[in-house]
This record gives C-alpha cells, sequence and structure tokens, in this order.
C-alpha cells in the first residue's frame, strides 16, 4: 500500500529528481539518439522501456530494503550510510568527469516499437549505477524506524516517473535542438554537472549526521 512521505522529504525528493532527469546519461543518449535517427516513436519507446525499468528497480529496492528494515534497523542504517558514501562518490566524478552525452550517428535499421522498448528497458536494467542508485538514494528518504517504509519507498519510485516523464517527453519532442543545444554549451553542462553535485553532497552529509534511532 503505498504511503505519501513528508512535505520536507518530498520537497527534497523532487530537487534531487529533476536534477537527475536533466543529468545527461545512458537513458537520456539512448531516448535523442533514437528520436534523431529513427523519428520520436522511436524515442518514445525506448522512453517507455526505461520507465518500465525503473517500475522493476522500484519495486526491487521497496521490498528488499523493507524486508532489511524489517530484520534490523541498524543494519538499514548501515545501508543508508553506505549510499551516503556512493552519492558522494557520484558527486566527485560529476564534478571531475563530467556529464556524457553520447549520441549513435549510425546507419539507422528500421526497428519496430516494440524492439525499441526493449533496448530502453535493457539498457535500464542492465546498468549497474541505477541499480546502485536505487538502493542507495531512495532509503535517504525513510527514516529507520518507519513503519510505512515500503509504502514510501513504492511512492517515491512512481513519484520519481511522474516528475521525469514530462521533462523527457519534451525532451524527445525537441530531441536535434535539445542535444545540439547541450554539445554546444559546455558552461550549461558543467553547470548541471556542480548542481547534481552539490545536491546529492547535501543528501550524504545529512544522512552522515543522522544518528539512527
Amino acid at each position: 500500500m503505498l504511503a505519501i512521505p513528508s512535505a520536507g522529504a518530498l520537497l527534497a525528493f523532487s530537487a534531487a529528481a529533476l536534477v537527475l532527469t536533466i543529468t545527461p546519461g545512458p537513458d537520456m543518449s539512448l531516448f535523442l539518439s533514437r528520436a534523431i535517427r529513427d523519428g520520436r516513436a522511436a524515442g518514445f519507446a525506448c522512453m517507455l522501456g526505461a520507465f518500465s525499468g525503473i517500475v522493476v528497480h522500484t519495486m526491487a529496492a521497496a521490498f528488499g530494503l523493507s524486508a532489511l528494515l524489517a530484520a534490523s534497523a541498524q543494519l538499514f542504517f548501515m545501508v543508508k550510510l553506505a549510499g551516503a558514501a556512493y552519492l558522494i562518490w557520484l558527486a566527485v566524478q560529476a564534478v571531475r568527469r563530467g556529464s556524457v552525452l553520447t549520441l549513435n550517428a549510425g546507419l539507422s535499421k528500421r526497428r519496430s516499437f516494440a524492439q525499441h522498448w526493449l533496448t530502453g528497458l535493457g539498457i535500464n536494467l542492465l546498468n549497474p549505477k541505477i541499480v546502485l542508485f536505487f538502493v542507495t538514494f531512495l532509503p535517504q528518504f525513510i527514516s529507520a524506524g518507519d513503519p510505512q517504509a515500503q509504502g514510501k519507498l513504492i511512492f517515491l519510485g512512481l513519484y520519481f516517473m511522474v516528475l521525469a516523464i514530462p521533462i523527457t517527453i519534451l525532451m524527445i519532442l525537441t530531441a536535434d535542438r535539445f542535444a545540439a543545444a547541450l554539445k554546444a554549451n559546455p558552461r550549461v553542462m558543467k553547470g548541471i554537472d556542480w548542481l547534481f553535485a552539490g545536491i546529492f553532497s547535501a543528501f550524504a552529509a545529512k544522512i552522515i549526521l543522522t544518528r539512527a534511532n
């Protein structure tokens, strides 16, 4: 059963989710490449595949982490601490290496909607960074003693999609212009990287300073 987190947690999660959505990565590169090469329908099919993968990640994280919480609140808190370390690592990598937007310029092959969907699903499910992100990021918004942890974790995963889908649709509709703008403005890319690093460092600092209940 879904449970809605506090207003403060939702606001913080919304900020993080929006920054994550506009930060270039494998999923965004796939959406834009297919939209530019094969048309918007292909981009939307890949998007639907990737968000189907996010549903899987959300459910796996919610049920796995809630089981861990039921077994030991201390172990759950240790996962949150490990997540804080991972968020710091992501922040450092964002500043050192920057975002990566790779657009495949190869010859277009005629693919069905289902094939594009499967590609999006596969890219999402097989990306270890996404797996680690959901396992370590979602718990940052749940306290170790929360009896509604599972419902809140599921809500946050689905809420992430509600926030991300409109932005992603806009990116696909303007794929060529959006990709060109990012490529032509390295300062914008660097600004996104620093914003990403700042927000996730703040989350990491918060959880490190928090004591287990």
